[in-house]
């Protein structure tokens, strides 16, 4: 069972269905069949209390055999919140229940836990809808009551075409030792599954009145926004309420409706916390696409304006598919991928570059970063801004993925990155090698093995990966583009504590220490005239 965002299981393709989100889920050839399981999250009801203003900021996750199948919309400061949201999800047995799990959203710190429950799929009649009641419980305090869940559940068995899909596909992916593909394409059900459905543009222009919170009058103000898991970060305008800040950004829209993004100013403090200056929200589906709003955006729980430009457009630029849907390998499609960058298309669409396929074929001799001396290794693909996810073979130091990734090129100087990750379920993943690869130094259609390196690409860690990498572009659009200042990247990293850094700055600061403490033994010991030419020699000086 996979969710969204990140394609799982080397051996069995996912098959989606679309509806609010797109949610995954594998057959197995000796299972009796593959269900639907179609949810409505109604409402919550006397949910907990978890910040100061004695409300919350709910949000609901659904979890299947531990993997996150669902979340829903935040809804702010309230305790009996109302949802109306509807998932599908295709499940493969009905063994592992439904988990259901509450928290309290809160930006730039670790949402708060507000309860959860179990909801057993065996007791589920076939074909009938069903309203449930779901009373939330915090495992370490079995006796608070923590409110409940409305749900309505509607469970059916999918056999025959779905099952019949999903076997052909995991046929597909039985490679010949050159990587033949059968007469059955992908197109025949899902022909390329992009990740995003569109961009949402964003240019923070500035802000207006902001609220004062340095004792000198003025602030230090920054912008931090969040759409899902992404998180942007403006940069700080020192000593003002009025900053300009003329920065822009893009967020991937991963859902048709759009989603609401949270927006929050704070004001920069050396040595302590930031101030909370003020809140707002952009709710995209109110939004018109392929048109540039100019939005003036009052700042609740605090003072002030901020000005932004929004635009919404579809994306076709950035995709992920396998190993049996190669654009360059078929003569008409690589046709159409030459003709767009010919050097007759020189003023159309000057942003558009160049064209990147990257195949990520295997990796070998991968780093143990599990206790049983295996790792659940992933890929990231990134391109500037565009990140690209490959799914998770667990337990395997020699994965192979076999997928292709096709990106957008705006700049022919970008780097490609290409980060290899174990997956953890309940933490974030571990870092287990990386690589730096220009685009200009790419040779096309050669398939390479690339030595892993540490996360400053200073030295090797363990371990090899195998890409094959093919750039497409328009020479003449690719240097008038040199002539733009680099596209800033604006994904903001996860801080984690490194465990090797602690060490190495608990050492320094042992030395520093040592040095003072020989250094007072030293001086200690002229005046005991230990060795009365040393001390006699300190008084003369």
């Amino acid at each position: 069972m996979l969710d969204s965002c990140k394609l799982k299981s080397a051996c069995n393709l996912p098959l989606t269905y679309n509806k609010k989100i797109n949610t995954f889920g594998t057959s197995n050839a000796d299972d009796p069949g593959m269900y639907q399981l179609d949810i409505t999250l109604r409402r919550g009801q006397s949910l907990a209390a978890r910040d100061r203003g004695g409300t919350s900021d709910p949000y609901v996750k659904f979890k299947i055999g531990g993997k996150e199948v669902f979340r829903s919309k935040i809804i702010y400061k309230n305790l009996n919140p109302v949802w109306e949201e509807k998932a599908c999800i295709l499940v493969d047995h009905l063994r592992e229940p439904l988990y259901v799990k509450v928290f309290d959203y809160d930006f730039g710190l670790q949402d708060d836990f507000m309860g959860s429950a179990f909801l057993e799929l065996t007791q589920l009649e076939l074909n009938r809808p069903t309203d449930v009641t779901l009373t939330l419980k915090d495992p370490h305090y079995p006796d608070h009551d923590l409110g409940i869940i409305l749900l309505s559940v509607v469970l059916t068995p999918k056999e025959g075409a779905h099952r019949d899909v999903t076997m052909l596909m995991r046929k597909s992916w039985k490679r010949s030792s050159k990587f033949q593909t059968q007469s059955l394409r992908l197109s025949d059900v899902h022909r390329k599954s992009h990740l995003w459905r569109g961009i949402v543009s964003i240019t923070l222009i500035e802000g207006r009145d902001l609220k004062a919170m340095d004792s000198n009058g003025l602030s230090d103000p920054y912008v931090k926004f969040r759409l899902g898991h992404q998180k942007y970060k403006s940069k700080i305008m020192p000593k003002t309420l009025n900053p300009q800040w003329r920065e822009q950004f893009d967020f991937h829209l991963y859902e048709e409706r759009g989603g609401i993004i949270d927006i929050t100013a704070w004001d920069r403090d050396a040595g302590k916390r930031d101030d909370f200056i003020g809140r707002c929200q952009v709710d995209l589906s109110a939004l018109s696409r392929e048109q540039t709003h100019k939005l003036e955006l009052q700042l609740q729980e605090g003072e002030g304006q901020l000005v932004l430009l929004v635009t919404l457009t579809a994306s076709a630029t950035v995709s992920i598919s396998d190993l049996s849907v190669n654009s360059l390998e078929d003569q008409k499609e690589r046709e159409e991928i030459l003709k767009r960058y010919s050097p007759l298309r020189i003023f159309h669409n000057l942003k558009d570059v160049g064209f990147l396929q990257v195949k990520v074929i295997r990796a070998e001799g991968l780093m143990a970063a599990d206790v049983t001396g295996k790792s659940d290794p992933f890929c990231v693909v990134e391109l500037n801004n565009d990140r690209l996810l490959t799914h998770t073979v667990y337990k395997n130091l020699n994965p192979e993925w076999n997928k292709i990734f096709t990106f957008n090129i705006k700049d022919i100087h970008s780097v490609l990155e290409v980060t290899v990750y174990d997956e953890d379920r309940d933490r974030s993943a571990d870092f287990l090698g990386k690589v730096a690869i220009p685009l200009l130094s790419i040779q096309n259609g050669e398939q390479k093995a690339y030595v892993l390196k540490n996360k400053q690409l200073t030295g090797p860690t363990k371990g090899v990966i195998y890409l094959e990498i093919d750039v497409i572009f328009n020479a003449v659009k690719a240097s008038l583009r040199t002539l733009i200042p680099k596209e800033q990247k604006y994904i903001e990293e996860e801080n984690r504590l490194s465990k090797q850094l602690l060490l190495r700055n608990f050492i320094r600061t042992k030395r520093c220490v040592m040095v003072l403490v020989n250094a007072a033994y030293y001086v200690n010991s002229c005046f005991d005239w230990d060795s009365p030419s040393r001390s006699l020699a300190a008084f003369v000086v």
